[in-house]
């Protein structure tokens, strides 16, 4: 972690041992950021949330007495922090799906615009997920990042939402919880409890997401998303349909409206968003998923920015279509180049 001008001044031993405290620190980034945008279902919230976690822990190692692992300590110090954004923040993130009925591909539809603390955001897969490990864990780890169980938590308090994550995605034991959350493990097993039962009450995600933690789908999510891709880029609506299921839904953040069904998504696509055609496509991991940043033609000359698109599956078709247009913010968090010549 990059110190900054309000940390003490120190001696030249002193500025090694806060360069190696920082090195230890900073190991814990990728991992604190996944943590922190489970429970805020916002990426740039988890990064605000992460850094003032490390600067805390920076600030006040020296009082650490090592009654825990430096890992415990940290997530400790940011359930804290994303507890207190929590009881500071306007309302909870929430889908377009979340919101009311679905409308009709009309222009019209449009004319709902919410702000960005409204909605549960994208964020690119390496930001949040470890590297290569046990594949069970893996799969769990993709699945409690998909924009569907982002969602599905913030309807979770805040304590239920910490208890799940520790004890379902992170496979903490139940003393371990209870020590961080500083309660009983009989209050950790009764929070888990009601948060299982939350989500199980909950209808099932229109994305076709029931089981939030369930296994991945069998197929190849990667040849699905070079199928639709390549329908996309040719616009061609028959094969394109093919690839749907019959109530997948289609939603653009940051409007309120949604589209489902087959027939409602083509007419979007040859009516108001006709000018999509011709775009092009770059492959990009969003949210444990794959998916793809869509450059739409520029009339100058080559393609301009559009959206990030996340796809989301059933394992044969695709179920659920998020095109997320605030360009200036995204493209730049994912890498992405500005315009494509």
């Amino acid at each position: 972690m990059a110190q900054t001008a309000s940390h003490p001044r120190q001696s030249t031993g002193e500025n090694l041992a806060a360069d190696e405290l920082s090195a230890q620190l900073e190991v814990y980034r990728r991992e604190l950021t996944g943590y922190c945008y489970r429970l805020l279902g916002g990426a740039f919230d988890a990064d605000d949330a992460v850094q003032e976690t490390l600067l805390r822990a920076w600030r006040s190692y020296e009082r650490f007495e090592g009654r825990s692992s430096l890992r415990t300590w940290l997530y400790r110090i940011a359930t804290n922090v994303c507890f207190d954004q929590l009881g500071s923040s306007r309302a909870k993130r929430e889908r377009p799906m979340g919101l009311g009925a679905a409308v009709d591909p009309v222009e019209e539809s449009l004319a709902t615009v919410l702000p960005e603390y409204a909605w549960v955001e994208p964020v690119p897969t390496e930001h949040v997920l470890p590297g290569a490990g046990d594949p069970a864990d893996t799969a769990v780890a993709r699945e409690s990042v998909r924009l569907a169980f982002v969602a599905a938590l913030q309807h979770l308090p805040a304590k239920q939402r910490a208890v799940l994550i520790l004890r379902e995605v992170l496979r903490w034991p139940a003393t371990e919880v209870a020590t961080l959350l500083d309660t009983s493990v009989a209050s950790v097993n009764s929070a888990l409890q009601r948060a299982r039962a939350t989500l199980a009450d909950k209808a099932p995600d229109r994305s076709g997401a029931s089981e939030p933690l369930a296994a991945p789908p069998s197929a190849n999510e990667s040849e699905l998303l070079e199928r639709y891709v390549a329908a996309f880029e040719r616009y061609d609506m028959k094969a394109l349909a093919n690839l749907l299921r019959e109530d997948a839904v289609m939603n653009m953040p940051p409007y309120a409206m949604w589209l489902e069904g087959i027939e409602n998504i083509q007419a979007w696509m040859t009516g108001p968003g006709y000018e999509c055609e011709g775009s092009r496509c770059m492959p990009i991991h969003v949210n444990g998923t794959p998916g793809f940043a869509q450059y739409r033609p520029d009339p100058k000359g080559g393609h301009f920015p559009w959206g990030i698109v996340v796809l989301e599956n059933d394992g044969t078709h695709i179920t659920g279509i998020t095109t997320f247009l605030d360009t200036e913010k995204w493209f730049s968090r994912f890498g992405l180049p500005d315009h494509l010549d």
